[in-house]
């Protein structure tokens, strides 16, 4: 499907230079001549290389159609991680490599998408956020305001992102897994 190349989105799939690629991050940009174009950061969903390129809103690229389908994350045994299709109950064993870094966030049970593209997993997508425990934290040093700091903190899962000031040690939080960010504290 034809789509316009200022409607690229973080997270889809697009065929450009006859292969595959996943949009990672997108920018509008308005210079002060010529027209506006969206910069997108892309990533080859079979071998990881990454491009940088413009689309202009004159330009049509490719959208691929992806087959998700619902699967839930088993268990890692070194480089591959198992998940089973929540219809089927068939299990699919995939290389680490095909998650990257979001390989942190997986929990037993966890429910994920996997994309295929004519048959063959390229891609995994994650929940959005996840609920993780601080396990170490700094104190909060006094006479900083709250706006204006952020300390550095270390999750259960040996992540280490920065949190608010008042979020202390053996406390859930919930984690953004695209940005790997705090985004509040988790409610009981």
């Amino acid at each position: 499907m034809k789509i316009n190349g200022n409607t690229i989105r973080p997270g889809m799939v697009i065929e450009h230079q006859d292969r595959l690629w996943v949009a990672i991050k997108t920018q509008h940009t308005q210079p002060g001549k010529g027209g506006a174009y969206l910069q997108v950061e892309l990533k080859d969903v079979r071998d990881g290389t990454k491009l940088n390129e413009r689309f202009r809103s004159s330009e049509n690229v490719e959208r691929v159609r992806l087959d998700e389908k619902s699967f839930q994350f088993l268990f890692e045994d070194g480089d591959i991680i198992t998940f089973m299709n929540t219809v089927t109950y068939d299990q699919e064993s995939l290389p680490k490599s095909i998650l990257g870094d979001g390989c942190v966030f997986l929990q037993e049970g966890m429910e994920v998408m996997i994309n295929s593209y004519e048959g063959e997993p390229i891609s995994i997508q994650l929940p959005p956020t996840v609920i993780l425990e601080v396990t170490q934290t700094e104190p909060v040093v006094k006479g900083q305001t709250a706006a204006a700091s952020y300390k550095p903190a270390t999750l259960d899962n040996g992540l280490r992102i920065m949190v608010p000031p008042h979020v202390n040690e053996g406390e859930k939080i919930v984690v953004n897994t695209q940005e790997h960010s705090y985004v509040e504290r988790a409610r009981d």
